[in-house]
């Protein structure tokens, strides 16, 4: 029992790290976003796509997280979330065609440093999807303090290495 205790532990930190690093890009109601996004034209299909996309690799998040916290945590659940987020980390750099940042007059919280910077960006991006590579692999172990240090990687070295550069800090 004690075992578990600590799983949760070690598992829960880096989570409520991560869900905060990785949530996706909220998009405003109405207000300065949406007169931006008028000047600028209509908006990139891209930015709804991608916002959908980052939304849901943090409900998968969610879902590791959740099941982590149990006394028996269900890794099929685990597994299939960290496919999940593998699946949509790799179609990041689809959804970011030049020109559709913030400072575009977007709705959104991209930088102009991803095309300022598109090598830092590829390989943020690419950090990131390797280190879900190895979420993966932790949650096809079945070993759930495995999966909650792979969870604090990503968030690390993935999630957070790339807000910090490329996304507004909205904290």
């Amino acid at each position: 029992m004690i075992r578990i205790a600590n799983v949760r532990l070690i598992a829960a930190t880096p989570l409520i790290a991560l869900l905060a690093a990785c949530g996706g890009e909220a998009s405003e109601e109405a207000g300065d976003g949406a007169a931006g996004a008028e000047s600028a034209g209509a908006p990139p299909a891209e930015i709804a796509q991608r916002q959908d996309n980052f939304e849901g690799i943090g409900d998968s998040f969610k879902t590791i997280r959740e099941e982590l916290e149990t006394d028996a945590p269900d890794m099929a659940a685990i597994e299939a979330a960290a496919g999940d987020i593998n699946a949509r980390l790799q179609r990041v750099p689809d959804y970011f065609p030049e020109g559709s940042s913030m400072e575009a007059g977007y709705d959104t919280e991209a930088l102009a440093a991803i095309w300022e910077d598109p090598d830092g960006f590829a390989e943020a991006t690419q950090n990131a999807i390797t280190a879900s590579e190895g979420m993966m692999a932790a949650a096809a172990s079945g070993d759930p303090a495995a999966v909650g240090e792979q969870v604090g990687s990503l968030g690390l070295n993935g999630c957070k290495a790339c807000h910090d550069k490329f996304r507004v800090d909205d904290d």
